[in-house]
């Protein structure tokens, strides 16, 4: 270790300091000048508090920077599955009726105008409809707007022709109705549109009311919170906001709405990112689809898209300028700028926002007027297509048994379904009007149910649970399991017909008193509901009467496990019936579903469809996820299953339904009344050439309703018919099957070759034909069809 040497003092030194010591205190002691340190300490620390801050913002930054690209770089919102009701195909040749078209284009929001120039206008004649049809993506693919002129000939489509072309065309599908939104976990509905598709009107207004220099600044315009800052002093409260439509896209996105300074440092901070990150027209495209308009059933409407269905019941490309207006508007605070509770204040919003536009002269003076003399025009009440709760539990079941895992309620997905909305929206009229009239006579607590499916593809067309359609709660239509009384008649009338060396409809059956005893020593005693008996009856005349006590003398003749088997056929699960001679009369439950089924089957020929409401699910990339092919497989023969139609159309034509017949004789209708024990139960089935109807009546504690199935389901299917309008229902005539002329003699049918009458028989053997082609004229009058 090196020592250090001290310095030595010399004489010169020592002279100094005690010169300097004496000078001091010559002059009294003073204060050292202040250090110079305090001031390098707060400029270093204020430096490092810069860095810090610096430094964290920059690890905010990049945070922010993270979440605003996952999101951005995927999918922005959790978007709900959205529900349309059945395509409408047009062809020639197709018995689709003009009123029915127009009904149609109405529902679906059409402009009816004189000359139809723009998607979503049509105009009419008595023959003829002349239309837009909006653009559409299908199922199979997009499709682009069309005008056509469609024209009617004898009740159904005679020519479809492309009006910008001239040419013919094979065919024309009508874009379906949105139905609604599947449930999901979130509480916001939206329909995402890329910002091609939105009106230039629409855009233009927004920037002018709410981001004049979108697209000047970087995502913050100091110049717009320096003007929010000057009127707001002016006006002594706030009254004017300084965000930029970027900003308000951040705090939408991804903040919450606390009044805070953070949050507006974190909004500022994001809408700088995104402007630096994402396009002018990208950022913009997400504000059109995000900005909040309103409420419909507790749920947020988000997006310009959804808020014009929400408001005018249209796509928002097809609103004029004095809508886009309101909606635009409403921007600035849907609740106070409500149209429905505060129309005077949203017309006044709406008016100032044309006159901007004036201003800037996007509109001309003339335009302003014209714009701003309109009224509001929204439709009568809050609705996003209101969804049948009914229906959408079926849709449900099926998209989870065969869709599966690869459905996800919130990944945008379009489901189609097999809904006719105009089917849907008269039944339900329909009942509520109805119900509320026969309750007069079966109390305030009679319920109803009613299933609508297509005759021939089994595609579910309407569905009502309960009542109060509209209300979802118990739905009786699915899971309401009732005994179905003489509805089973039909089947064992078919069992019979499907054996035609035994049975026609002129064979006699045994209308007698007749007792069956039980294992235990009960005793069972059918009878008529008139409580006659006839002594005999001929089979078309016991079916179209529903006489009980022929039916069960038929059906044990064939017996019970034959019966059975045919309802099986029919597709009725044979486990639900119980073995014993009631089932006969209808002695077991079933749902209006599958009562649907079951006559679906009887009314197309014996081909059974099984019954769907679900057509297709496609992925926002056109991807199909599951497709549904209507098919239908011959489960009964198509000749009993004829023979029985035309029995049931003698149902309609003199029997239990003849109240139809004055009405809609004209259309050949079948049907079949049904009432249970102590008319507990009221059933109606109708088949025309459209639909299978099944409505049921009755009441959740099984009391009695004091109705029968004339009295009470058959008066609903009848002002459904009346306002729906029937379709002709027409059988082609099946191979070995002919007609042999008859005469009725004391109840009785009897051959008569001279007859003009004449009855369809299942001839596979030719002997009917035969019998006829040389005729005994003494002999015919006393040959029995049997």
């Amino acid at each position: 270790m090196t020592k250090q040497t001290p310095k030595k003092t010399t004489s010169r030194t020592r002279s100094k300091t005690a010169a300097t010591k004496s000078a001091a205190s010559k002059r009294g002691t003073k204060k050292s000048p202040p250090s110079k340190g305090w001031g390098r300490r707060l400029l270093s620390l204020g430096f490092k508090l810069a860095l810090v801050g610096i430094a964290a913002l920059a690890i905010l930054g990049i945070y922010l920077d993270g979440k605003i690209q996952e999101r951005f770089e995927g999918q922005i919102w959790q978007l709900p599955a959205v529900v349309y009701g059945r395509v409408l195909h047009l062809a020639p040749g197709e018995p689709v009726d003009i009123s029915t078209l127009k009904r149609e284009l109405d529902l679906l929001n059409y402009n009816k105008v004189r000359n139809p120039q723009r998607p979503g206008e049509y105009s009419s004649s008595k023959t003829r409809v002349e239309l837009v049809r909006r653009p559409f993506e299908f199922e199979d693919g997009p499709e682009q707007a069309q005008h056509v002129m469609i024209s009617f000939k004898d009740g159904g489509v005679s020519a479809i022709k492309q009006l910008d072309s001239g040419k013919q065309r094979g065919y024309l599908r009508i874009e379906p109705k949105l139905l609604g939104m599947m449930e999901s976990n979130t509480d916001e509905q939206r329909i995402f549109l890329p910002r091609e598709r939105f009106p230039e009107f629409l855009v233009d207004a927004l920037l002018t009311t709410e981001d004049r220099d979108f697209y000047h600044h970087d995502g913050v315009s100091p110049m717009a919170i320096a003007r929010a800052l000057v009127a707001n002093i002016r006006a002594g409260r706030t009254v004017q906001g300084g965000s930029t439509l970027t900003q308000q896209l951040a705090k939408n996105l991804f903040l919450t709405r606390d009044r805070t300074l953070w949050r507006k440092v974190q909004e500022a901070y994001i809408a700088i990112i995104l402007d630096y990150r994402y396009s002018k027209d990208r950022i913009l495209e997400a504000y059109l689809n995000e900005v909040y308009l309103g409420q419909a059933r507790g749920q947020g409407v988000h997006g310009f898209p959804l808020g014009a269905r929400l408001y005018f019941g249209r796509p928002i490309e097809e609103l004029r300028i004095d809508q886009l207006a309101l909606l635009v508007g409403m921007v600035k605070g849907p609740s106070y700028y409500n149209p429905w509770r505060y129309p005077e204040r949203a017309q006044e919003r709406r008016d100032l926002v044309l006159r901007m536009m004036m201003q800037g002269n996007v509109l001309t003076a003339n335009q302003y007027a014209q714009a701003a003399a309109r009224p509001l025009d929204v439709q009568q009440s809050p609705s996003l297509n209101s969804r049948q709760p009914a229906y959408f539990e079926q849709l449900t079941r099926e998209i989870r048994e065969r869709v599966g895992n690869q459905f996800n309620p919130e990944s945008g997905l379009r489901v189609f379904s097999t809904l006719d909305p105009l089917s849907q929206s008269l039944i339900e009229k329909t009942v509520v009007k109805k119900v509320k009239e026969l309750r007069k006579v079966a109390g305030d607590k009679l319920e109803a149910a009613v299933v609508i499916a297509d005759r021939q593809s089994g595609e579910i067309r309407a569905m009502v649970g309960g009542s109060r359609p509209g209300y979802a709660g118990f739905n009786r239509a699915l899971n309401g399991s009732r005994q179905i009384g003489s509805l089973s008649k039909p089947a064992v009338y078919l069992a019979a017909l499907s054996e035609p060396e035994k049975y026609n409809l002129a064979t006699p059956l045994d209308d007698k008193p007749v007792v069956l005893k039980g294992d235990q020593g009960s005793e069972w005693r059918p009878r008529n509901y008139d409580r006659k008996y006839r002594g005999q009856v001929p089979l078309l005349k016991a079916l179209a009467n529903s006489y009980n006590v022929p039916t069960v003398n038929l059906g044990l003749a064939l017996g019970l496990n034959t019966v059975i088997d045919t309802f099986d056929d029919l597709g009725v699960d044979p486990a639900q019936i119980t073995r014993v001679p009631s089932l006969l009369l209808g002695a077991f439950t079933l749902t209006p579903m599958e009562v649907t089924q079951m006559f679906q089957t009887l009314g197309s020929g014996g081909r059974k469809a099984p019954l769907t409401a679900l057509r297709a699910v496609v992925t926002q990339q056109g991807q199909v996820l599951y497709r549904n092919w209507p098919k239908a497989s011959q489960t009964v023969s198509e000749q009993a299953s004829w023979l029985t139609i035309y029995a049931m159309k003698d149902v309609v034509k003199s029997g239990t339904a003849r109240f139809l017949q004055p009405s809609f004789g004209w259309a050949g209708l079948a049907g079949k009344t049904g009432t249970t024990d102590n008319n507990r139960d009221s059933w109606y089935v109708g088949i025309d050439g459209r639909e299978v109807v099944t409505v049921w009546l009755g009441r959740d504690d099984n009391k009695s309703t004091k109705l029968t199935g004339s009295s009470g389901a058959l008066r609903v299917y009848a002002d459904y018919m009346t306002a729906r309008q029937p379709e002709p229902l027409t059988l082609s005539w099946p191979e070995n099957l002919t007609t042999v002329p008859y005469t009725v003699k004391d109840g009785q049918f009897l051959t008569d070759c001279f007859s003009k009458q004449k009855l369809p028989m299942w001839d596979p053997t030719g002997a009917w034909r035969k019998r006829c082609d040389k005729p005994d004229p003494v002999g015919w009058f006393n040959s029995l069809f049997n």
